[in-house]
């Protein structure tokens, strides 16, 4: 019996795969600017939907149960639901921790950093879920948390798989993943410009047109469907702040000093609290719940984002010695907290701790010159812009979160002081990267060859002007091969190993074993003399630093691009040697 014939395409149905695989093949490219706007809306679209859910899922909760009714008040919770309600989040966390693997518990920014730069940009579909539902729990029953990080996890989640959906070379999956990261921002803040600055600053660690197109328009379309849900007010009501006058630029950089030892503690602190590793991941969660108990029965306001705190400060309602002390216990717990592993984000507390900070310093030197000094929420609002900087190694990012929070340029001046101050203080004082790399080796992915060849995909460089051919063949054959003018022959030798050979080699053999007295003489491929080199199979969606990775990890010359899809007899699309890849960077 014979079997039945396979159904062949329909002629629409031919044309729609060709002009995906042309868009596919373009985005390879470094100069795919249209393709890759068309999915920064795409993602920022994607990105904005998921980060106005995760933030419902915390405000609605909260504004229903709190007695304040609302979202940021805890402070109205008695003392027994202040002690009980961070206890019973973390028994929650803790179950829903214990149900995944260790893999799959990675959570954050920092993870987000990770995968993008160490496995090109694929974002695991099962963290993005254990992120959604444990940094839920975590900022609903009031642990010291924010919730911008778990929404830029989200949303470069998200994006990557889009992405990965529609079958994109890693390249462009890159850029996806710094659009969710910026429209998540942007969703989170209601600060587009911000979100771009913090997606290149932070995340792909470099500043490129072909990055800020698609990323602008992520952006845009994520703070424009938050501003749908939540309106385009500001995230702080806060009357415009000014500099007293010239005479407080000392008093600034003392202010940028002490921001910035302050960032330091956190950062040491950061990395002295991931060192335990002795401990399990129970034990560690539960001591973090077990401080937010203690610490939120004296101090109640540490429990939650705080950012209801971050306004008060800026509008001067909290006195030196509450602001003091919310500083001290805000940078303790919020960075035991997250350092311990509770899934939350980082960026909300340490714009609290800033705030506090900065209004702190702010009532001091008003005690020096009572006539001539800014209020103490000018220094809030700049203390929280340099902690922000500082703690994260974001300065721009900072600077212009800043000026959106607030509708404020008048605060643009003071602010690159303080935030250049703080960030070089940080960095001198505790010899550490931002917050995100605490434990990572940043360096190995941001040197100049790295990132120029992950900007660029296989297939854009690959060279198709190749002969796949056995070892085996006549001096005709060897002819008729040679009259085409191929670049490289593909030997496919036995046990599925491909070698290839120059042209050149197999015309020297004919000449020398005068092939004309004897068309039918057999010539192996394999023994006649020449270069030959081992391929290694590479995927069509890599990127060039993938190929480059591994030539030096088989200590080989040249790696054959194959899709393993492909219906055609032969694997190999094209190849791509060490040489090319070394005149395309140069």
């Amino acid at each position: 019996m014979l079997p039945p014939e396979k159904e062949l395409p329909s002629p629409p149905q031919q044309r729609a795969t060709s002009l995906v695989n042309q868009f596919r093949h373009r985005l390879a490219h470094t100069d795919a600017l249209p393709q890759l706007a068309l999915l920064g809306i795409a993602s920022g679209i994607v990105t904005g939907f998921i980060a106005v859910a995760f933030r419902l899922a915390i405000e609605w909760p909260l504004e229903f149960f709190l007695p304040a009714r609302d979202s940021e008040g805890f402070e109205s919770l008695p003392l027994e639901a202040r002690l009980l309600l961070p206890l019973a989040g973390t028994v929650i966390i803790i179950l829903i921790m214990r149900s995944r693997t260790k893999s799959q518990r990675q959570c954050g920014v920092g993870h987000v950093i990770e995968r993008y730069q160490q496995h090109q940009a694929h974002l695991p579909a099962s963290n993005a879920v254990v992120q959604f539902l444990a940094g839920s729990v975590a900022a609903l029953s009031g642990h010291s948390v924010g919730r911008e990080g778990p929404a830029v996890h989200l949303g470069a989640t998200c994006s990557s798989l889009l992405g990965q959906k529609l079958g994109l070379p890693n390249n462009s999956l890159r850029i996806m993943v710094g659009c969710g990261v910026a429209a998540a921002i942007a969703a989170s803040f209601n600060t587009p410009l911000a979100g771009v600055i913090f997606a290149m600053e932070v995340v792909l660690m470099e500043y490129t047109v072909t990055g800020f197109i698609p990323i602008i328009l992520a952006s845009v379309s994520g703070a424009l469907i938050s501003r749908v849900c939540f309106g385009d007010a500001p995230a702080f009501s806060i009357p415009a702040l000014t500099m007293g006058s010239m005479l407080e630029l000392p008093f600034l950089i003392i202010c940028g000093i002490i921001v910035g030892l302050a960032g330091s503690v956190v950062l040491k602190l950061h990395q002295y609290i991931q060192g335990l590793k002795t401990l399990s991941l129970s034990t560690r969660i539960l001591t973090a719940g077990i401080l937010t108990s203690l610490i939120a029965a004296f101090v109640p306001q540490v429990m939650g984002v705080g950012y209801d705190t971050v306004e008060a400060a800026m509008l001067g309602e909290l006195s030196l010695s509450l602001l003091l002390t919310i500083t001290i216990a805000k940078l303790l717990l919020s960075t035991a907290t997250i350092a311990l592993g509770v899934p939350g984000g980082s960026i909300g507390p340490t714009l609290v701790i800033g705030a506090c900070l900065g209004g702190a310093i702010g009532i001091v030197g008003a005690n020096f010159s009572p006539v001539d000094a800014a209020s103490s929420g000018f220094y809030a609002t700049l203390g929280m812009g340099a902690m922000m900087a500082c703690v994260l190694n974001a300065p721009l990012a900072a600077l212009m979160a800043l000026l959106e929070l607030t509708y404020n340029s008048a605060i643009l001046l003071p602010a690159m002081l303080v935030i250049v101050i703080a960030t070089i203080t940080a960095r001198l004082s505790s010899r550490l990267p931002g917050l995100f790399l605490i434990g990572r080796n940043p360096e190995s992915f941001t040197s100049p060859v790295f990132q120029s060849l992950s900007r660029a995909g296989v297939t854009s460089l690959m060279n198709r002007n190749f002969i796949s051919h056995g070892p085996q063949l006549t001096v005709d054959q060897a002819e008729a091969l040679l009259n085409q003018h191929p670049d490289w022959i593909v030997v496919e030798a036995a046990s599925n190993e491909r070698y290839i050979l120059r042209p050149s080699d197999l015309a020297h053999h004919l000449q020398a074993v005068n092939a004309e007295d004897n068309p039918q003489q057999v010539i192996d491929l394999m023994e006649i003399a020449g270069e030959r080199w081992r391929l290694h199979a590479i995927h069509s969606r890599a990127t060039l630093q993938e190929a480059l990775m591994l030539i030096r990890e088989k200590n080989g010359f040249a790696v054959y691009v194959s899709e393993p899809s492909s219906a055609t007899s032969s694997p190999v699309l094209g190849i791509i040697t060490r040489d090319q890849i070394d005149n395309y960077y140069q």
